[in-house]
């Protein structure tokens, strides 16, 4: 799988990228025909501390799945965003099949 995080106005730290890594790759266990997978990175302008955005798409064959969270941190916004693409990958995989 081809994988690429993209930082908008900042840059991430290699250990947040591996960890990003990690988590997204957990997706060839469920389904492996991905082809590649984008994960956005930026910071909201609002007041809250909940101000991280982690944007996380994924090519399928004949299709793309896409999941954006908003949480106190990277790793938790993208910890969701790949148990919201779980899901989607599943039901994929179900129609598909």
């Amino acid at each position: 799988m081809d994988f690429k995080v993209n930082t908008v106005n900042f840059s991430a730290d290699e250990k947040l990228v591996e960890f990003i890594r990690e988590k997204v790759k957990k997706l060839e266990l469920i389904y492996d025909n991905i082809i590649a997978s984008e994960v956005y990175l930026k910071v909201d302008k609002s007041e809250s501390k909940e101000n991280k955005v982690a944007e996380v798409k994924i090519l399928l064959p004949g299709n793309e799945l896409f999941a954006s969270k908003q949480c106190k941190s990277f790793e938790e916004a993208t910890d969701l965003a790949v148990q919201a693409l779980k899901k989607q990958v599943a039901r994929h995989k179900e129609k598909v099949a």
